[in-house]
């Protein structure tokens, strides 16, 4: 009787970063998940080997989106998991509610088909609308609606949310997060128009019951910080437990916004906000069921109104180092704070025993290769067909 081989380790040699923020001249060896990380003074000084990066917002890319079901989610996972992405949350629209239960069971439908072969690894969805304020839609489409109960269990049924975006002022929005919280899903605060002292009372009976909270791309979609006025981001901010998601692209948020952040936090994780059009150039897209224009790199709807980013995390990567933030630092907000921002303790660290989801970047941080549980991606994967 023949007994099935072990499959042989496979390892990657360089400047390897440590859970500790510090660097290793050595090798990693992987199977699916690390089993050795060992000092080499002779490996490449110029290969830097990072955990794979954790986007937690993303509504498609690629030409596709997660509203268009199963095949959109395969094409978005594929597309940003060539840009160094090993895990991401597939993000929904503001739609109809029939049509955001669809984009949901299509998101379950792809988990349980296996997930996505090259692609980045979905450990769920992102419900961003309805549950949001209609006077601050920012890019979403007018389909808001109340967190009913009825509703909140009919997205439960679903297993598929592992994190949701609510505006603290709508009525039921601090109910239905406790359910949902009950449910294990990280709750955001986003899209609002509630002032700051709502947002603190919102964020405090949810650190009293130990909820995960997290501000839905701080600063975006919820007013600004003023010295009489602090608003939602100040309240986000200064809340000692929410996490803090930032559109790096030095469009939606300015670079000393998110070094304010930085500075008050050690929670910022970016994410990328992506929608269909990131990586077609210059076109016609569309975001939500809403004509977008995309030109000179920013993606506008026919109001004028900023829409859907473009970016992908590796960008957003070289954006934080520009704003002064170290690789180690900027990789930490990439990857380690996602993970815990969700209960992800199988990723975001190099460490033996964890998930060999891993990144390698040249020294310019482009790059070069890509694993996602230990199976090679291709990061080559062919330019799309420009959109127009």
């Amino acid at each position: 009787m023949e007994h099935a081989k072990t499959p042989a380790a496979l390892s990657l040699r360089g400047k390897i970063l440590l859970p500790s923020g510090e660097w290793l001249l050595g090798q990693l060896e992987f199977l699916d998940h690390i089993t050795a990380i060992t000092p080499d003074n002779t490996a490449p000084p110029d290969r830097l080997i990072l955990p794979g990066f954790i986007d937690a917002h993303v509504h498609g890319g690629g030409g596709a989106d997660t509203m268009d079901g199963p095949d959109g989610v395969r094409t978005l996972a594929r597309f940003h998991a060539a840009h160094g992405t090993t895990t991401l949350l597939p993000t929904t629209m503001t739609n109809p509610w029939d049509n955001v239960l669809f984009a949901l069971r299509g998101i379950r439908r792809v988990m349980d088909e296996g997930g996505v072969p090259g692609g980045a690894d979905i450990v769920g969805a992102h419900l961003e609308g309805p549950f949001i304020s209609p006077g601050r839609l920012g890019a979403q489409p007018p389909n808001t609606l109340e967190p009913t109960p009825e509703r909140i269990a009919e997205v439960l049924a679903l297993n598929v949310v592992q994190a949701v975006t609510f505006a603290p002022e709508l009525p039921g929005a601090l109910t239905a997060s406790f359910e949902m919280a009950r449910a294990g899903v990280r709750i955001g605060v986003g899209h609002t128009r509630a002032d700051a002292e709502t947002v603190t009372d919102f964020l405090n009976a949810l650190n009293a019951v130990g909820t995960t909270t997290c501000a839905t791309h701080l600063f975006n979609a919820m007013g600004g910080i003023e010295g009489r006025i602090p608003g939602p981001p100040a309240a986000l901010i200064a809340d000692a437990h929410a996490y803090l998601e930032v559109i790096l692209d030095n469009i939606h948020v300015h670079p000393g916004s998110f070094r304010l952040a930085c500075a008050a936090s050690q929670r910022v994780m970016l994410i990328t906000d992506a929608m269909r059009a990131a990586g077609l150039g210059d076109g016609i897209s569309e975001l939500g069921g809403q004509r977008v224009i995309v030109k000179d790199g920013q993606a506008h709807l026919e109001n004028g109104s900023l829409a859907g980013s473009l970016l992908t995390m590796d960008i957003a990567l070289k954006n934080a180092m520009q704003a002064g933030i170290s690789l180690a630092k900027a990789s930490q907000m990439a990857s380690g704070t996602p993970a815990r921002s969700l209960n992800l303790s199988d990723r975001g660290m190099l460490e033996p025993g964890l998930r060999a989801d891993l990144v390698v970047l040249d020294t310019d941080l482009n790059v070069l290769e890509v694993y996602v549980g230990g199976k090679k991606i291709n990061v080559s994967p062919g330019t799309p067909e420009p959109h127009g």
